[in-house]
């Protein structure tokens, strides 16, 4: 097992020295030493910007500091996973004693240009260096960078709730925050921007040697159609995002992808490359042994008789556990070796990609834009179908007719296998037969329980939309360390603002805490987290 505290302590040292002026040096500074004449010759004085963006979104290698930027938190607060690690004498993020230290990494990989880290800074290079060149055609790697960005932001908003967005390039305004609403409003004009601007370059090939996704397509094409596609489907998860919150603004915004030329990605997964590096979650899982099976994912994906488990997780070193075991997270927990041997994460994660969206995805969000009555969003029963095929096709599980027709199977109740104190009934016999005459709100939960398997292992994504709509039913936490700061049944909403920013950026951060609903905690629901009714 890697001692964690270890890198703790490094990541708040260097933290330490970081300011919030710390990074214009930086990011104004080549970071791969070639000469600027030899990378202009390609491109490279634009292109080698993308590689850390891409790096960065995700972050894989380090192995560790994927476990601090999302690991250790969405991933777990999702339902998706539970370590059985009892890290800090069981005091830390999963029994609600939010740990400064590791939470800091989810906001240096999109600021800190330092050892090539970080999201905005490469954006904000990218777009100096088209400006300096005065080459109008340079307009495009702006595009594409700014879709890169909106990936990397919405997930660190989706998180914080204010960041340093639209006001980032500008020396003087560098530190101040958008409130979530405004950077949510600025992601859909760019995304619109890029998808209009793109358009006349679709056969373009400059970005192909630069770009480490799955999208550069057919030589003869390029990849310039697949980006438009991906960034229309990035707008349509950001309208559903904000659907309580500001219907209005969702319809409009969602009613643009799903009339736009751009397309969506419906038959297609939006895959990067990890440089060869294998996908961290198996180090952590299968190597380390520091997350196991959660216990909502073996209550819905038994009690569901879901082919998907195999993919999905291990059987247990423990035969005595049975075919699968997950851990309740939240629980006292005195050593790794009681909940240790339970179900690892399986070959889902295997290879050397990481998912940025799903075909799968694309059409259980087509499915809540029609059961919301949105224009061009077809019908919800045909996109919910559509995507559970595409889940398990992109998995290579079969017999998906049999399952969608299962009209009887719900989520099981959870047993611990150690202590019954643990054990909790699922509260909702949501099934898999897509019911036309449900409510909405019912069949919301079978949408977005089926969206929320589909999406495994990106708990980023599945924690968002828990929160959102309170599907599916993730279970409260056993052990509330928060203080009171923290309600146990309503559960976490956001990650408190990092030290290094409350040190060096003080009065922006005050100036971002009173956007908020309340205090600067995990208790505080984010702007788009209304805890409204869905409909």
């Amino acid at each position: 097992m890697k001692n964690i505290l270890k890198y703790t302590m490094a990541s708040l040292v260097a933290m330490s020295l970081t300011n919030c002026t710390g990074d214009f040096v930086d990011v104004n500074t080549d970071p791969y030493g070639f000469s600027q004449e030899s990378l202009t010759q390609q491109n490279n004085h634009i292109g080698s910007r993308f590689a850390p963006m891409f790096s960065n979104i995700i972050r894989v290698e380090p192995a560790w500091n994927y476990q601090l930027q999302q690991n250790l938190n969405a991933d777990v607060f999702s339902g998706y996973m539970t370590a059985p690690t009892p890290f800090a004498g069981n005091i830390n993020n999963q029994t609600y004693a939010l740990v400064n230290g590791w939470n800091g990494f989810i906001w240096s990989d999109a600021y800190d240009a330092n050892d090539g880290n970080g999201v905005m800074p490469y954006a904000k290079e990218i777009k100096e260096q088209v400006d300096v060149s005065g080459d109008l055609s340079g307009v495009k790697f702006v595009y594409l960078a700014n879709i890169i960005k909106v990936m990397g932001m919405h997930r660190v908003s989706d998180i914080f709730g204010p960041i340093r967005y639209s006001k980032y390039n500008d020396y003087d305004t560098t530190g101040e925050y958008d409130a979530q609403e405004v950077a949510y409003k600025t992601f859909f004009a760019e995304l619109e921007e890029a998808i209009d601007g793109l358009e006349p370059f679709i056969g373009d090939l400059q970005f192909v040697p630069f770009d480490m996704s799955n999208l550069k397509g057919k030589p003869v094409e390029g990849n310039i159609a697949r980006w438009r596609k991906f960034a229309n489907s990035l707008r349509l998860r950001l309208a559903i995002r904000v659907s309580k919150v500001d219907p209005a603004l969702a319809q409009a915004e969602g009613e643009k992808s799903l009339s736009s030329n751009a397309g969506l990605m419906e038959l297609d997964n939006m895959l990067v490359e990890m440089a060869g590096f294998a996908h961290p979650v198996q180090t952590i899982s299968r190597v380390w042994g520091d997350v196991v099976m959660s216990a909502e994912m073996e209550a819905v994906l038994k009690g569901f008789n879901d082919g998907r488990i195999s993919k999905f997780f291990t059987a247990p070193a423990d035969a005595h556990l049975g075919d699968y075991k997950g851990v309740r997270m939240g629980i006292e927990i005195e050593a790794k070796s009681e909940y240790g041997g339970h179900s690892l994460i399986g070959s889902a994660v295997d290879g050397t990609n990481k998912v940025w969206m799903t075909a799968a995805e694309v059409h259980f969000l087509k499915a809540e834009a029609a059961l919301r009555g949105w224009a061009g969003a077809g019908d919800a029963k045909t996109n919910y179908e559509a995507g559970v095929r595409a889940s398990f096709a992109q998995l290579g599980v079969s017999d998906v007719d049999n399952y969608l027709a299962d009209t009887t199977s719900t989520p099981n109740d959870f047993v611990d296998a150690l202590n019954s104190a643990n054990d909790y009934t699922y509260p909702s016999d949501v099934k898999i037969a897509y019911n036309l005459a449900g409510t909405n709100e019912e069949q919301l939960e079978q949408i977005i329980t089926q969206k929320w398997i589909a999406m495994f292992p990106d708990g980023q994504e599945a924690w968002s939309e828990f929160r959102r709509t309170g599907y599916p039913r993730v279970f409260p936490v056993v052990i509330n360390n928060s203080g009171g700061d923290i309600d146990t049944d309503i559960q976490i909403r956001r990650i408190n603002f990092v030290d290094a920013e409350k040190n060096t950026n003080g009065a922006n951060v005050d100036a971002a805490i009173s956007t908020l609903k309340g205090p600067d905690n995990g208790g505080t629901r984010l702007w788009w987290d209304t805890g409204a009714p869905n409909f």
